[in-house]
Formats: structure tokens, sequence, C-alpha cells
């Protein structure tokens, strides 16, 4: 199954066959119009059913939008993405521990929603971790890089 991860270190110089989309999948940028109204939720209102209107309509209309004000700090953000390379810097043999090809697994290392099914997989590898409550599984999170806890 390491065979399916990107972050192996393997340089690329191809794109391998099972990242190729046919023709008839791909987007087509030509039929893209700009985005005029690009959703952004600003977490500082006080107005909390307006909030849930707005996060519904920019979910039913776009299926994504920005958060602004949401008073994570920079040094918590810089912290993730520190701890997120550290990980995916990790042994393969290391990062395999957590490999599943499984999607109902809470925590889990993979490259695409449904590695089984799918035909064409995604660029990318991910980690899930559930986290809400945080108690219910924090016991499954990774142990290594130690930095993760």
């Amino acid at each position: 199954m390491a065979a399916k991860l990107i972050s192996t270190g393997i340089r690329h110089t191809t794109l391998p066959e099972n990242y190729v989309r046919p023709l008839s999948n791909r987007p087509c940028l030509s039929d893209v119009s700009p985005l005029k109204d690009f959703p952004i939720i600003d977490l500082s209102s006080t107005d909390r059913s307006r909030l849930v209107q707005q996060i519904h309509q920019a979910c039913s209309r776009f299926g994504f939008f920005q958060v602004i004000n949401h008073r994570v700090s920079k040094d918590t953000i810089d912290g993730m993405v520190s701890v997120a390379n550290e990980f995916f810097s990790m042994s393969m043999e290391e990062k395999m521990k957590l490999y599943s090809d499984d999607p109902t697994k809470t925590t889990r290392l993979s490259t695409s929603f449904n590695v089984k099914k799918e035909e064409v997989n995604n660029w990318r590898d991910y980690l899930r971790l559930h986290c809400y409550p945080i108690s219910k599984y924090v016991h499954e999170w990774p142990s290594n890089p130690p930095s993760f806890k």
C-alpha cells in the first residue's frame, strides 16, 4: 500500500497512471467564470443564527468558504504546520503504521477517500484525525513525531 502514498520521498518524473483522470472527468476551465462573491464568514459576529445561515448558504452554493477573525493565533497555526511537516517527513515505515484504506477509521493515513473503489486517486496524502470530543479520540492519535501530542 505504500505505493499508493505520495509522501514516499520518490521524485516522480512522470505522473503515475493511477492519478490521471480521463479527459471526460476533468474540469473544463473555459466553462468556469470568475468568482465575484467569494463567501467569507466572519466569526467575530455575535449573531449566531446569522453565522449558521451564512455557513449553510456558502456550503450549499459554493461548497467552501473562507473564515476570518477565527482567533486561532499565528503561533498555533505555525505549530500545526510544523507538526504536519514533521509527520510527513517521517520514514515510510513509521507512517505506514497509520495507513488504512478503510474509510470508516477515525484515525488513518491515506491518499484517497476510498482507495479500494476509486479508479483514479487524488494527488495528496492526508492524516485523518477525529477531534471531537477530544477525549474520545486522542488515544488513537499517533505518538510520532513526539511533538504531535
